[in-house]
């Protein structure tokens, strides 16, 4: 395999989190979570460390940026905050917007003390989400950060003739998200809309296609 298709199934396969409800998962050693992805152990370790410090070298880029340095400042986070971030693959990324984020606070606020939670699991769908939200609620943060829905717009076989959730059944599961955070706990909460997919390319990508993936941007639209 190339050194993408590895970090492809590296960020969509992480089975420390589709799993994670499981007993015992969360102490597997890294030759194990190797071995459920097809790679060894050190292959494994080097890529996710190569990922990581793409995550880095981001934040530090994006603070070389005129101005950017000064929005990092004015987020209204007191010392000590906990932020949450909540999503599917989009998220859970080891080079994810959420790993960045992370890095510009840690870059230029290190005195705040502030932490940043990544409860995301790839492939996931907002009716998945809906049943483990409990979970990002319980710690009581200061800001809930959601990014998901992007796989409810997913479709599966040669000929789908529906997506995987129901843009109806999406509306119900983010407004039942959205009660919930609010009334069962104080954090600041901030709603991240799915981007736009090249359908295109989806189509064409070597895995996606393997498991008759494709995703609709008219279904995306809606959310």
């Amino acid at each position: 395999m190339s050194n993408e298709q590895i970090q492809w199934l590296m960020k969509v396969l992480q089975p420390e989190k589709m799993l994670g409800s499981l007993p015992g998962i969360a102490t597997l050693p890294e030759a194990n979570l190797a071995a459920l992805i097809g790679i060894d152990r050190e292959l494994y370790r080097s890529e996710l460390n190569a990922m990581r410090q793409n995550a880095k070298a981001a934040a530090a880029a994006l603070l070389d940026e005129s101005g950017v340095g000064k929005l990092v400042d004015q987020l209204p986070l007191h010392k000590g905050a906990q932020i949450i971030v909540f999503g599917d693959s989009l998220t859970a990324d080891p080079q994810s917007w959420a790993m960045i984020l992370a890095g510009l606070l840690a870059a230029r606020r290190p005195d705040d003390a502030l932490t940043v939670t990544v409860n995301a699991v790839p492939g996931e769908t907002t009716a998945h989400g809906l049943a483990r939200f409990g979970a990002s609620l319980a710690p009581q943060p200061d800001c809930l950060i959601f990014f998901t829905g992007i796989n409810d717009a997913r479709t599966q076989g040669p000929n789908p003739t529906k997506t995987i959730v129901s843009h109806e059944e999406s509306a119900r599961n983010i407004a039942e998200m959205r009660s919930r955070a609010i009334g069962e706990c104080k954090a600041q909460r901030l709603w991240i809309t799915p981007p736009a997919v090249n359908e295109g390319k989806v189509a064409a990508h070597s895995g996606l296609s393997h498991f008759s993936v494709g995703f609709r941007n008219a279904a995306l639209a809606i959310l």
